[in-house]
C-alpha cells in the first residue's frame, strides 16, 4: 500500500485545516476530500470511496457513530480513526463495537496521529502481503487490549528496561532538546543512572543519537536528542 486516502470529516472548520496541514506533512497520505457534515461526508464516501476516514463524533446534522454503524453495515472498505473530544465511555465502546481502528481525544496533537497513521500504514501492509493467516498473523494483526500491549512489549525488552518508563522517556525528547541522563532524569523522577540506561537503549535502537559536550571545568558529558524523520 503506497498511498492512503483519506477523507477529513469534521464540522469544526479550524480544526479540519489543523488536520489538513498534519496530513501534508505524511508523505504516505494522499488527502481525497474534506466534509463538514454528514450528508456531504456521506456523498464523498461514495464517490472518492477512501482507504481511510478521519471521524469527529458531533455534528450539527447527527452522530458520527451512526455513519460508522452505516459504513459497516454495507461492508464498506473504509476504515476510521476516531477524533473526538467525547470522553465518555459508552461513546468509546460504541466506537470498538463499531471497528475503529483507533480513537484519538482532542486537542489533536501531531505526533498521536502521525502514530496512527503509521500504524495503519502498517497494518494494511501486513495485510496485503498475507494470502493465508495463521493464530500468530492473526495476533499480530488484530487489536490488544492496551495492558496487554504493555506485557508484550515488556517481553520483548532487555532486563530493566519496561514499556512505560520508555515511553515517558520518548515524551521528554519529543522536543528535539539536548538533555544529559541527569535532566532526563530528574523530569522523569529516576536516578542518572537509570535515565542513561534507557537513553543509550534508545541510542542503540537508532532512535536518539548522543554527542560529547564540555562543561566549565572541562568534564566530558553526553547529551542526548531524538533522531529527526522526514515525516
Amino acid at each position: 500500500m503506497t498511498c492512503i486516502r483519506t477523507l477529513i470529516v469534521e464540522d469544526d472548520r479550524k480544526i479540519a485545516e489543523i488536520q489538513r496541514r498534519f496530513l501534508e506533512r505524511m508523505e504516505q497520505v494522499d488527502l481525497c476530500g474534506i466534509a463538514h457534515t454528514l450528508a456531504d461526508a456521506r456523498e464523498q464516501i461514495e464517490v472518492m470511496d477512501p482507504d481511510l476516514i478521519l471521524l469527529d463524533v458531533y455534528f450539527p446534522d447527527g452522530n458520527g457513530l451512526n455513519l460508522l454503524r452505516e459504513l459497516r453495515a454495507t461492508d464498506s472498505h473504509s476504515d476510521v480513526i476516531l477524533i473526538t473530544a467525547a470522553k465518555e465511555v459508552e461513546t468509546l465502546r460504541s466506537a470498538l463495537r463499531g471497528g475503529v481502528f483507533d480513537y484519538i481525544l482532542k486537542p489533536l496533537v501531531y505526533e498521536r496521529l502521525q502514530e496512527a497513521i503509521q500504524g495503519y500504514q502498517a497494518h494494511m501492509e501486513r495485510l496485503d502481503t498475507l494470502h493465508q493467516v495463521a493464530q500468530k498473523e492473526v495476533d499480530a494483526l488484530l487489536p490488544r487490549a492496551p495492558g496487554e500491549n504493555a506485557r508484550n512489549a515488556d517481553e520483548r525488552l532487555p532486563k530493566g528496561i519496561d514499556a512505560l518508563t520508555l515511553d515517558t522517556i520518548r515524551e521528554v525528547m519529543a522536543d528535539g532538546r539536548k538533555l544529559s541522563a541527569e535532566e532526563v532524569g530528574a523530569a522523569i523522577g529516576a536516578s542518572r543512572t537509570t535515565a542513561r540506561r534507557y537513553l543509550e537503549y534508545l541510542v542503540g535502537a537508532g532512535e536518539l543519537f548522543a554527542e560529547v559536550a564540555y562543561g566549565s571545568v572541562g568534564r566530558p558529558e553526553r547529551r542526548y536528542c531524538a533522531v529527526q524523520t522526514n515525516a
